[in-house]
């Protein structure tokens, strides 16, 4: 068995794990008695948004992996030219760290009912989001007004496909930031709101994390880490 397949079942391993420490996989309905007793954590039902987000995390995790194991396993080719990477891509990365870190605080100041904090907070994760999704366009343009385009080599197509693939992930997940700061500015803080700017954040520090390892590939920190991943994956 490859080692693709080795960390995509301990991927489905943890999830597994985590869905039956929630009671997902119970089946209330078909036990005995007047009223089936929830046996998930806490005697609660688990909460929709969080195990679909757990959920998507992983299959995520999945593609990215990949995508990766796919640009490693490519790089080692004869025909691979690796263009000049666009210096906005530094202030890219300082601008996702800024959010990441943003929706941390935020989610802190749910937790506290610090509304004001919570706010604020919330208006810098999304000011430096969007900050990034525009440096990311403008490094693609830089990419194509100098002649690297993704037909005329595969390291440019593995450019554009891995900065493509994160950059809709962010941008979906923006629409549900969006939707939780308007919450912000009409509802005070309670359980119900601590807990979607809470999947925010965790989503935030998902793609922030596959960012730097991204950046990291494109920025050649990771050629032995390839080496090895070649050796492992052929």
């Amino acid at each position: 068995m490859s080692i693709m397949g080795l960390f995509f079942i301990f991927i489905f391993s943890v999830a597994l794990v985590y869905l039956w420490r929630e009671g997902v996989l119970e089946a209330p309905w078909l036990e005995e008695g007047e009223i089936a007793a929830f046996r998930g954590r806490g005697g609660r039902p688990p909460n929709a948004a969080k195990t679909g987000l757990v959920v998507f995390l992983g299959v995520a995790l999945c593609l990215f992996s990949l995508l990766y194991a796919a640009f490693l396993m490519r790089m080692g080719a004869y025909d691979w030219r690796s263009p000049p990477l666009p210096r906005i891509l530094w202030f890219n990365t300082a601008a996702l760290v800024a959010s990441s870190c943003a929706l941390q605080v935020a989610s802190a100041a749910a937790r506290d009912a610090a509304r004001e904090r919570m706010k604020y907070a919330l208006r810098a994760g999304v000011a430096a989001s969007l900050l990034f999704l525009f440096g990311q366009f403008w490094a693609w343009r830089e990419m194509v007004v100098g002649g690297f385009y993704a037909s005329q080599n595969p390291a440019n197509a593995f450019f554009f496909l891995l900065t493509g693939a994160h950059a809709l992930h962010l941008a979906g997940g923006l629409v549900a930031l969006f939707r939780t700061n308007f919450r912000a500015l009409r509802e005070e803080p309670d359980a119900s709101l601590a807990a979607s700017v809470e999947l925010c954040a965790v989503y935030w520090h998902f793609l922030l994390g596959v960012w730097l390892l991204l950046f990291a590939l494109l920025v050649g920190w990771a050629d032995n880490l390839g080496v090895v991943c070649r050796r492992l994956l052929v």
